[in-house]
């Protein structure tokens, strides 16, 4: 094993979940504003649109041979950490 190539890489990896945490936190702002657009609590879950969004990962996964498995855990987990994150926080009907 080499130690330095190792540290090296794990640097990259830290960078990057820099930028992923910098994404997540302001996709975290715009779903609290989508939050306070919708009037009730079964406006939260939108069915259609995860299985087109789930969809979209598999394809764009596939095309760039990224493992579709990966994705779609790492979205499905996203989404409805999400959509728990807003039932949570919903203050209205």
């Amino acid at each position: 094993m080499d130690v330095k190539k190792l540290k090296k890489a794990r640097k990259k990896i830290d960078q990057i979940d820099k930028r992923i945490f910098d994404l997540i936190k302001k996709r975290t702002k715009l779903v609290k504003y989508m939050l306070s657009l919708k009037q009730f609590k079964y406006q939260i879950i939108d069915h259609k649109r995860i299985n087109s969004i789930l969809k979209n990962i598999r394809k764009k996964s596939l095309d760039h041979s990224v493992d579709p498995k990966i994705t779609s855990n790492i979205w499905k987990t996203m989404i409805w950490s999400y959509v728990n994150f807003q039932k949570k926080i919903f203050k209205k009907k």
